[in-house]
């Protein structure tokens, strides 16, 4: 298993430092009027208004209600926590402190039991950080840029130098992929990850894929990766392990990525290498 503890370049913040127009931004990012988001937090909307307009100073208590109700990402809370004056409630620490040995020691238990199969674990941007041996092979051919740390396993995947031309479906695929950081920035309106997915759907598309279903069209339960080896083609389906209660900014981020083989062929071939 391999593991990498770099850390992802921060986020450049276009919204103002000022605690009540980082409020109003994520009110309006959730789509939720000074009436609702009051009416959730329990409090009146003269005093929101005071609080978004700066002629009210929340309380510590107070943050934290309204970045609850709002399900602001820990990273985020941080962030009004300090535009109000506080300091951060919420640490982060490279997978590789001590604090996080329960953590990391159950991440790379669920990678190393998952062989025959890949499994690989991504940060917020979709960064590797680990993975396990089964992992390498399907990289193999791809542009040894790419392969630098941090390696972006979504950059990896679609990039007409990644392993983009091995991905028998790519066009069903590459759709799928999309939906992930898009669903993530509906959640966070992270600036890096706006950038990712407009610079990943400006990737050409191989010119010998062939689209097996119309868009939108699923003949299965799941999308599976139908992926090209030395030894025919694979076809993977995937599933997303979280951590349950995270109070770490690291552990909230960090999601693990494991594929199982979707016939007996592809079974047979894993467990063969």
């Amino acid at each position: 298993m391999s593991a990498s503890t770099h850390h992802s370049r921060p986020a450049a913040r276009s919204t103002p430092q000022a605690f009540g127009d980082h409020l109003r931004h994520w009110r309006q990012h959730r789509r939720l009027s000074q009436l609702d988001l009051a009416q959730e937090a329990d409090i009146s909307t003269r005093h929101l208004s005071f609080v978004e307009t700066g002629r009210s100073v929340p309380s510590r208590e107070m943050v934290m209600r309204l970045t609850e109700r709002l399900d602001i990402p820990l990273r985020e809370r941080n962030a009004l926590l300090v535009a109000a004056g506080y300091a951060p409630m919420y640490r982060e620490r490279p997978l590789a402190d001590p604090a996080l040995d329960a953590a990391r020691q159950a991440v790379e238990l669920i990678l190393k039991s998952h062989e025959p199969y890949p499994a690989l674990a991504v940060d917020r941007h979709w960064n590797l950080i680990a993975a396990n041996r089964m992992v390498a092979p399907l990289m193999a051919g791809a542009d040894a840029s790419l392969l630098q740390a941090p390696m972006n396993v979504l950059r990896m995947s679609l990039h007409p130098k990644g392993i983009a031309g091995n991905i028998v479906n790519i066009v069903q695929w590459r759709t799928h992929l999309f939906e992930r950081p898009r669903q993530q920035i509906a959640a966070t309106a992270d600036p890096v990850l706006i950038e990712l997915l407009a610079e990943l759907k400006a990737y050409p598309v191989p010119a010998s894929a062939s689209a097996d279903t119309l868009d939108g069209e699923h003949a299965g339960v799941v999308m599976p990766l139908r992926f090209r080896t030395p030894h025919g083609v694979l076809s993977l389906i995937s599933t997303t392990t979280i951590f349950g209660s995270p109070v770490d900014v690291t552990l909230q981020e960090l999601a693990l990525e494991t594929f199982f083989p979707a016939d007996d062929f592809t079974r047979q071939v894993l467990q063969s290498l």
